[in-house]
């Protein structure tokens, strides 16, 4: 097989296992065909008013201040005597999507629709919204919009500030909360003076929702703790003031308006959101008004520890994000959201008895729906033999539960009928993710069979090239049970009316297996050769193996373990007598790996911002500049174009080191962006892709433009000590590169060779080109070592509370995700650029085919991805997707150096016919 067709065949095996993530692991919940579910009675409330404030901590609004007040005196009034108060816990991702459709639809979205865009919807959803009679909304339009699209008819009025108001370096963000009141009050006023507005809006079954931005806006810029938020919160409170007082002048008090104030998640002390810890999943919650349990006060003095009941004598209720979705629809008496996977809070609720059996019954049969339409799905795509139903909840048991509490509900048992209810609701959950997850085994074993195959393959590739085993192909039976195989599954999953998809998942490893037994004489040979090998020297070196690839996984989980390995590759010169021959390199590695194993256990980025930390890596940067170009001078003297580039280019690192300061200065007195602090950002970034490109074709040049390039891009993404990590891993890299010509030269292989008098254009003599040996599985190693430790050494990029918007500063201010995104991605790929240039370099100066180099890389790479799939849960699936990503990148570039390599080669070819 020729190297660039087997390396797109492996890129598209690859991209395959790195979709089936999606189909295994993020498949939507939702399902469509359910009859709604409507309490009979009559409902307390005729309107809802539904307030999120975007981003609010629930310590942050519950927490009394220093002189025992509190920063929201109105909404502490309510929870002390007119409502019932709670913290809300919202799921992972802790996003404002995800936040908002547990609040109105009640159900949970799968985590890949945080990148179809907030504004629109990948699947159609049903909402309390949808449900309503009329629903007004004001606020974000990122948020808004995506709750009238797919709303049936015309009842959902949306009306939203511009975008470009959404600003980090706004004077005040709170006016985007002032003008969300601003423009409720004026609503309601003109509807005195507009007769049929004013016939509407006294209709039953009205919602008003409130998206308040502002505080949100204020943490990432300022942090939850500045005084911008805290002040924030306090002007939310008094616009709730004011804003009830209009709603209840307007309706002439008639105490038919229920009122709800939450949160869709909260923020770390860094200013970010996403991921799970507590300060982002707990959320306040106060609910008052029409049909709401006014607050029960306890009989005995309480001793409160949890910081949020100090100063009430109220009793706090916890519940779940998506169950205020039930709450909403019960109190106005619409049908509960299709999907809502929410329980009713009963404490919420202030009615009869009946009322809450009857509403909590309403409640456990939506679900119930819910679970007949999943489970009639999956029996429909299921052979009958093969179908293994949920027994927890059988079609006889479902129908005596029901008989069981109609009968507890005719004989006025509410509490016990209300018991059973909640216990039908927690087993149809059950049965949901039953379900959902029900061929999840299936289609993870075919891609984890199709895993094996790859890898098998590639080792023996690897062994059939560089060992020596050459036997014929070996086909013979395993070809017919191979084909066998093919028929049964094509078969199967026919009958069975399986998506396309699962096709190609369950196929896939039949070609990969025919790759393998087609040598399957290579293996034969190996097995043959196995008494002759040193048995303990094997088993040592599988040991060995096993341990770094269990490091890696590990160091997925936790950052630390990167330091341990970091620590032990410090001993590598010392282990194999490198150390007797070049001490000063030596040495120089050791500090490099000690300093650079300090990151790891520095916060995550974002955590401690310091723009000063961005000036010393300027600095760092310049100093590790001079001192590379300054050795190189002494053993080949640059050119004058030369020199000038690297310069002109020192003096860019100077800029951007300095930049960050001037931004965020500014952002501090709040006079927004600089412009020419934008210019020369967008510059950089642009030029930081072209500049490298017109350095000296010699090695170390070419490597130190790139640095110098890519570094004053990356200052200008810092904003604390992260900036530091590129100059320490360019210093750690380029050790690396002498370390390993050292090793070379003590092995005999070749003579040493400075890298500054190197040229990569022409440097390559195909009769120089070597077999594979074992230390070249040390150097693919080492790379996949250093690539995790580029992804994971400043911050967990499976985590989304890692990234800090402040980290963009200096590019935009205005709220715009995917650009954001983009700009925080760039920054965690520098690092791992200048790993992958390092690599591609010690693979020139070792004469080594960049093809075998990559086949071990691969091999590395896919027996990681393995392990992560077999311990995926839902909390690692994030870095299963990051080694999918990284194998598939190392494909790409694979088949790119290949090209080039390829025409390097045939210049050189032709250069040797000219001149022989």
């Amino acid at each position: 097989m020729r190297v660039v067709t087997f390396f797109l065949v492996g890129l598209a095996v690859h991209v395959v296992f790195f979709l089936s993530i999606f189909d295994i692991y993020f498949t939507s919940p939702l399902v469509h065909g359910m009859t709604p579910q409507k309490v009979s009675l009559a409902p307390p409330a005729s309107r809802i008013v539904l307030l999120v404030a975007d981003g609010l901590r629930a310590d942050s609004l519950f927490s009394l201040l220093p002189n025992g007040s509190s920063r929201a005196p109105y909404l502490r009034s309510v929870m002390e005597d007119r409502g019932t108060w709670g913290v809300s816990h919202t799921h992972v991702p802790t996003e404002s999507r995800p936040g908002h459709v547990a609040l109105i639809a009640g159900f949970y979205e799968d985590v890949s629709a945080v990148a179809k865009g907030w504004k629109e919807n990948p699947v159609e959803f049903d909402s309390v919204f949808n449900e309503s009679r009329h629903t007004w909304s004001w606020g974000s339009p990122d948020i808004l919009p995506m709750f009238a699209k797919g709303a049936s008819g015309d009842h959902v009025y949306t009306h939203t500030y511009p975008a470009v108001e959404e600003d980090f370096a706004s004077t005040d963000a709170s006016r985007l909360d002032t003008w969300v009141f601003t423009q409720v009050k004026a609503f309601f006023q003109s509807a005195r003076s507009n007769s049929s507005l004013k016939d509407i809006l006294q209709e039953d079954q009205n919602v008003f929702f409130l998206h308040l931005l502002g505080i949100d806006t204020n943490g990432h810029a300022h942090r939850p703790q500045s005084r911008e938020y805290q002040e924030n919160i306090g002007l939310v409170d008094s616009g709730v003031e004011e804003l009830v007082s209009v709603i209840e002048d307007f309706y002439h008090h008639d105490g038919r308006t229920a009122y709800v104030f939450t949160s869709d998640h909260g923020m770390t002390n860094w200013g970010s959101h996403g991921a799970g810890h507590a300060s982002e999943t707990l959320t306040p919650l106060v609910a008052w008004g029409a049909g709401v349990q006014v607050a029960q006060r306890p009989l005995e003095p309480q001793q409160y520890t949890d910081g949020y009941q100090q100063g009430t004598s109220p009793t706090l209720y916890l519940m779940l994000n998506a169950d205020i979705a039930p709450l909403m629809a019960s109190l106005i008496g619409v049908p509960f959201p299709l999907n809502s996977v929410g329980m009713l809070p009963l404490l919420y609720l202030d009615n009869s008895g009946r009322f809450k059996a009857e509403s909590m019954y309403t409640n456990a049969m939506q679900m119930l729906e819910q679970f007949k339409v999943k489970m009639a799905q999956r029996k429909e795509t299921t052979l009958s033999f093969l179908f293994t139903p949920f027994q927890q909840l059988s079609e006889t048991h479902q129908v005596e539960l029901i008989r069981q509490i109609k009968i507890l509900i005719q004989l006025e048992k509410y509490e016990d009928a209300i018991t059973l209810c909640k216990s039908m609701i927690t087993e149809a959950l059950e049965g949901l993710v039953y379900y959902h997850t029900y061929d999840r085994f299936f289609l993870g074993c075919s891609v984890v069979l199709g895993f094996v195959g790859w890898t098998s393959y590639v080792v023996l590739l690897i062994l059939k090239t560089h060992a020596s085993l050459r036997r014929p192909p070996g086909l013979l039976h395993a070809v017919y049970l191979l084909n066998w195989c093919a028929c049964v599954f094509v078969l199967f999953l026919v009958i069975q009316k399986s998506p396309l998809t699962y096709y190609i998942y369950c196929l896939l490893p039949v070609p990969i297996w025919y790759s393998v037994f087609r040598e399957s004489g290579t293996l034969m040979d190996l097995v043959r050769s196995a008494p002759s090998l040193p048995l303990w020297k094997c088993l040592g070196y599988f040991l060995l193996i096993a341990f770094g690839i269990e490091l890696l996984v590990v160091s997925f989980f936790h950052r630390a373990m990167l330091t341990v390995g970091l620590a032990a590759l410090s001993l590598w010169p010392i282990l194999t007598g490198i150390y007797s021959q070049a001490k000063f390199r030596a040495v120089s590695w050791t500090l490099g790996c000690v300093c650079l194993s300090t990151f790891p256990l520095m916060p995550v980025v974002g955590r401690e911002a310091n723009v000063h930390f961005v000036t010393c890596a300027g600095v760092l940067t310049l100093f590790t500049s001079a001192c590379y170009l300054w050795s190189a001078r002494r053993r080949a003297p640059l050119h004058l174009g030369d020199k000038q580039q690297f310069y002109a280019q020192m003096l860019h690192v100077a800029v951007c080191a300095y930049v960050p300061t001037l931004t965020h200065s500014s952002l501090e007195q709040k006079q927004g962006l600089p412009l020419i602090n934008q210019v020369i950002s967008w510059t950089t970034l642009a030029s930081s892709m072209v500049v490298p490109l017109l350095s000296s074709t010699r090695l170390f040049h070419r490597l130190l433009s790139v640095f110098l390039s890519l570094s004053a891009t990356f200052l200008l993404l810092s904003t604390g000590s992260e900036a530091l990590f590129p100059p320490m891993l360019s210093w750690l890299m380029f050790v690396w590169i002498n370390m390993e010509q050292e090793a070379m030269q003590a092995q005999g292989t070749s003579s040493r060779q400075e890298l500054s008098t190197m040229d990569f254009a022409d440097n390559i003599d195909i009769t120089r080109i070597r077999q594979l040996k074992l230390d070249d599985i040390r150097r693919s190693y080492f790379f996949v070592f250093f690539i995790i430790t580029a992804f994971f050494g400043t911050g967990n990029i499976a985590s989304i509370n890692s990234f800090d918007p402040a980290s963009v500063y200096c590019f935009l201010t205005v709220f715009n995700p995917f650009i954001m995104g983009g700009l925080m991605m760039w920054k965690v790929i520098i690092p791992f650029v200048i790993v992958m240039c390092t690599f591609e370099t010690i693979q020139v100066t070792t004469q080594l085919s960049s093809r075998s180099l990559f086949l071990i890389v691969l091999v590395i790479s896919d027996l990681m991805a393995l392990v992560s799939h077999f311990l995926l849960a839902n909390s690692v699936i994030s870095h299963y997707v990051i080694v999918m990503s990284m194998t598939i990148f190392l494909m790409l570039l694979s088949v790119a150096t290949h090209i080039l390599t390829s025409c390097r080669l045939t210049a050189w070819r032709r250069r040797k016919s000219h001149f022989p």
